[in-house]
This record gives C-alpha cells, structure tokens and sequence, in this order.
C-alpha cells in the first residue's frame, strides 16, 4: 500500500465518523505528516456551495436530482484529489461508498448508473482503506438530539436510517481487507485509540 494512503471514514449520522477524522488529523498534524482532509458533499468552493443546496433542510430534491448534485460536488473536488493522490494522506469525510449506501440502498437510485457516474469521474482514483462506523438506533437518536441544528439527511425516518446502514455493511463484506468497522456504540477512547494504531500501520 502507498505510504500516501487515501483514507475514508464512513458511517451514517451519529455514527462518529467526523470525531474520529478530527482526531486523526490532530495526531497527523503532532507528528508533522502531510495531509489533505475534505468532506462530502463539500471540498472546495463549489463543492461547498452544493452541499448548502442538498443539505438545506428547505431542499426537496427527487432522487435523481440529489444523486447528481452529489456526482456534481465529487467532480468539483475531482482537480483537488489528483493533485495531492500519493502525494500527501488524503482523508475523506464520506465518498464513495456513501453515495452507494445512500442512494442506492436507501433511495432506490440505480446502482449501475451510480457506478457508471463515478466510473467516469473518478478512473483511476482508488481508496486505500475505509473505517466503516456503526451506530445502533438508539444512539443515533440521541446523538443528533444533541446537534445544535439538524439538515435536510439529519431527519429521515429510522427505517431509512438502517437500510443505509446494510448498505454500508453490505459494502464492507465485499472487500473486508479494506475495511475496518468501528462499532460507535463501544468506548469512544477505545475507538480512537483502535483508529490511530491503523493508521499508523497504514502509512
């Protein structure tokens, strides 16, 4: 594997996906290792300007339109990730996997269109490794109780909730080498702690 690496964190809201790569940049940063980090939707500009648009809890989008608003937001990043792929650790919040676990297993979205839209963006733009992290129900509600504002993905019903979360568990056991799950319902130390020691395996 690159040393390079590009790293994903997945997971459904209140699943602790964006606490775990806060801490990961922090020890990248202590011990001086280059790094980008970005989120998706989101990025850079552009992107950012999107995911204001698919986020906005005021937003109705039919399916479709949200799946290409999100291909739209990964294009706009696109330039970003070629320019730093193998030569700094990439870290990104959602990607890939997130529009398969969302759009297809949650939404009903064709999933050959899905795969032939990033196909076509991303080529030969590979992700090295996944955390894939687990939330139960009951956590998860709570979790978002606590968030001082809540978008347009933070208030589907529990029912969508889990059939993204299968997806993203249906996804891993297809390639299990290149996934760790972290069950968010556990320790959080113990989880940053299993985190930090894959990623310095990792590079």
């Amino acid at each position: 594997m690159s040393k390079k690496p590009v790293i994903v964190f997945e997971g459904i809201e209140g699943s602790g996906k964006s606490h775990h790569i806060l801490q990961v940049t922090k020890f990248l940063k202590k011990n001086k290792i280059d790094y980008i980090k970005l989120r998706e939707p989101g990025g850079n500009l552009n992107s950012e300007k999107i995911r204001k648009l698919i986020l906005n809890k005021n937003s109705n989008f039919n399916k479709n339109t949200d799946l290409l608003l999100y291909m739209a937001a990964r294009s706009e990043n696109i330039q970003l990730l070629r320019k730093h792929y193998k030569k700094k650790i990439i870290l990104i919040d959602r990607f890939v996997d997130s529009t398969i676990a969302y759009q297809h297993y949650g939404f009903g979205v064709n999933l050959k269109l899905i795969n032939l839209i990033n196909n076509y963006l991303l080529k030969n733009f590979k992700i090295n490794f996944t955390f894939l992290n687990i939330v139960n129900k009951k956590n998860m509600i709570s979790r978002l109780k606590l968030r001082k504002s809540l978008n347009r993905y933070d208030k589907f019903n529990n029912r969508f909730y889990e059939k993204v979360q299968k997806g993203f568990l249906n996804l891993e056991k297809k390639n299990k080498k290149k996934y760790m799950i972290i069950n968010s319902n556990l320790d959080i130390k113990h989880n940053q702690n299993k985190i930090i020691q894959t990623i310095k395996r990792l590079i």
